[in-house]
């Protein structure tokens, strides 16, 4: 089974989403903070990082390079991907997102990966 770290600061977002992921038939991880969502990639292996672009402790960018160099394919979620640097190294979907878009986005990457 496909593992994704999910990165999500927002308690109403971050639920759903989850929901939707692990009825779309993936394990997902859950960090609400940059400082969390590294921890996470340095202890586990993961198909996707998925991650929103501002978190409480800084920038989900931090987080998507961190795993491109560890080789692993990032998603990112954000409603500030025209404000936030470096979001144009990295595949984004704009917020809001529905729920189909995202399963969709996640299947096209982790289908070209795994």
């Amino acid at each position: 089974m496909n593992r994704i770290l999910y990165v999500e600061d927002d308690e109403d977002v971050g639920p759903l989403m989850e929901h939707v992921l692990t009825s779309g038939g993936y394990m997902v991880e859950i960090a609400t903070t940059v400082s969390q969502a590294l921890s996470l990639l340095e202890g586990g292996s993961f198909d996707l990082v998925l991650t929103d672009g501002r978190l409480p402790d800084g920038s989900g960018v931090v987080v998507a390079d961190r795993a491109k160099a560890q080789e692993v394919d990032v998603l990112i979620v954000t409603g500030y991907a025209l404000t936030l640097p470096g979001v144009e190294r990295h595949d984004f979907l704009m917020k809001p997102v529905r729920p189909a878009e995202l399963l969709a986005a996640v299947d096209r990457h982790i289908g070209s990966h795994g």
